[in-house]
């Protein structure tokens, strides 16, 4: 299988083929929208579970309930006056001025960006709605694992690590991940927090800046005007009892998957080694793949998923969360693969037919796109050895794991396991022909099913009636014909 020229060979597991997985997605984020020329489209996340519903591994993985935070949830860590505005924001109250417009401004909502024309941060419809949805997600992924219904958990629409306690920042109003490591906290000694998102960490890094129990790693580009400036400096190690808890792995831009983990993985296990986590949380920002329009690394889908494999293979309670990610097709193949390797199941390079492939015509209906060729690789032996250099010599200062204080791991904390799944299906996980026919009741299987055979017929032959092949070439889009009998008129 191509996987894109630079990829590195897959790593064997020793945590073995099979893990209990969950899953959260909620239909509702897919149509939230930051506007039109916004590069943050959350469909991406709707795409992505089309992705892995067509591959067909929803049926390896439990389905967490969809249930939104709660403000109380959301104020474990953000500030209560951002909070109250943030349920409180409309496009219109925003757009007449006066005192929301400027309380909203003062929260870095719906304020210009640097370059003053553009809104990182706007007051879209629905805002509130949206936060407690990815926030809900990422909670119930969380409680998931410390209940110990699941050693995987799964939040693709979370990640929104630049979310600072009072202010939103970089397209992310909540930190789902900080609220998410503080629940963890309560069964967890240690929690680690590994970033692969182009961009650094920064808001779960300032979290957890002087905490002893949260260790914060961050591979990014750091280069001159790249968000977010002046953070995520090699020599940022955090402060007081958090002080070198917190670490920087800077990169400059082009970075491909045979550099990338050369930093990678002798870093990770040196914090494995030194920290020593009862749990993991991970950040998948796919805006560090080849053809990101932010990002200027040259990563792979599988030197990506790489990080989540080498990361699994550690046997923790893992928690996999989104993030960046502007070329859509890009970013939801990716975490459709990487809800494979979280599963532990092969799948093949070519996508399914789905409602979504037409999206993924640019790069030959192939799960692994090909990297951009001859791009730069500003990464220098030099910048590498000296970057290695100081985060093993910071490392060596934990040579034990930090004694927390901590007796009692499961702090008196009570979760109803069973009122965070699923045990049926999700109805919108159908067959969409089934579903279809479901909400026609009018029309018998019989007659339902052989107007989709005439229906599939009529799809294979030419405008002459020569017939075609069975299969359509996916070089070219189908015109689908509309059948007046198959649908229903509402």
């Amino acid at each position: 299988m191509d996987t894109g020229g630079n990829s590195l060979p897959s790593q064997s597991c020793p945590d073995g083929p099979k893990r209990r997985v969950c899953y959260y997605y909620d239909r509702g984020i897919a149509g939230v929208d930051y506007g039109e020329d916004h590069v943050m489209v959350p469909r991406r996340v709707d795409m992505a579970h089309a992705l892995i519903r067509s591959y067909g591994l929803l049926g390896d993985m439990a389905r967490l309930r969809t249930r939104p935070a709660t403000a109380d949830e959301i104020s474990s860590f953000h500030d209560e006056g951002y909070v109250g505005l943030l349920r409180d924001v409309t496009p219109e109250g925003f757009a007449a001025g006066g005192e929301m417009t400027h309380a909203a401004k003062g929260f870095n909502v719906g304020a210009f960006a640097k370059d003053d024309r553009s809104v990182d941060n706007p007051p879209i419809a629905g805002l509130w709605d949206y936060c407690r949805r990815y926030a809900g997600g990422s909670l119930a992924a969380a409680r998931a694992l410390v209940s110990g219904e699941a050693e995987i958990a799964i939040n693709w629409s979370g990640g929104l690590h630049h979310a600072c306690r009072e202010r939103a920042s970089g397209f992310c109003y909540v930190n789902d991940i900080v609220v998410a490591i503080h629940e963890l906290l309560g069964r967890f000694r240690r929690v680690l927090y590994v970033d692969i998102d182009v961009h650094h960490g920064d808001g779960v890094e300032t979290a957890f800046i002087d905490s002893a129990r949260v260790m914060t790693v961050s591979f990014h580009q750091r280069t001159k005007n790249f968000f977010p400036d002046g953070k995520g400096l090699v020599e940022h190690v955090g402060v007081g009892d958090g002080q070198y808890r917190a670490v920087n792995v800077p990169l400059n831009e082009g970075m491909d998957d045979q550099g990338y983990h050369g930093l990678f993985r002798p870093i990770m296990a040196k914090v494995m080694e030194v920290f020593q986590p009862e749990a993991i949380v991970m950040q998948c920002g796919g805006d560090s793949l080849s053809g990101d329009r932010l990002g200027n690394q040259n990563l792979s889908i599988a030197g990506h998923a790489q990080c989540v494999r080498f990361m699994r293979s550690y046997n923790l309670p893992l928690l996999l969360l989104g993030g960046g990610g502007y070329t859509v097709n890009h970013v939801a193949a990716c975490w459709c693969y990487e809800t494979a390797v979280a599963i532990g199941k092969e799948i093949d390079d070519a996508i399914p037919v789905h409602c979504y492939d037409s999206y993924y015509r640019s790069q030959g209906y192939k799960l692994h796109y090909p990297v951009a060729k001859g791009i730069k690789n500003d990464n220098t032996d030099f910048h590498v050895t000296r970057t290695m250099s100081i985060v093993m010599r910071n490392l060596t200062h934990l040579e034990a794991a930090p004694s927390v204080g901590f007796v009692d791991p499961a702090g008196g904390m009570s979760i109803d396991a069973e009122a965070l799944f699923c045990r049926a299906p999700p109805r919108e996980d159908d067959d969409p022909m089934e579903r279809l026919h479901r909400l026609c009741g009018e029309i018998d299987e019989r007659s339902f099913l052989m107007e989709l055979g005439k229906r599939h017929l009529d799809l294979a032959k030419d405008k002459d009636g020569d017939q075609l092949q069975p299969h359509r070439d996916r070089s070219e889009p189908v015109k689908r014909q509309r059948s007046e009998k198959l649908y229903c008129k509402y």
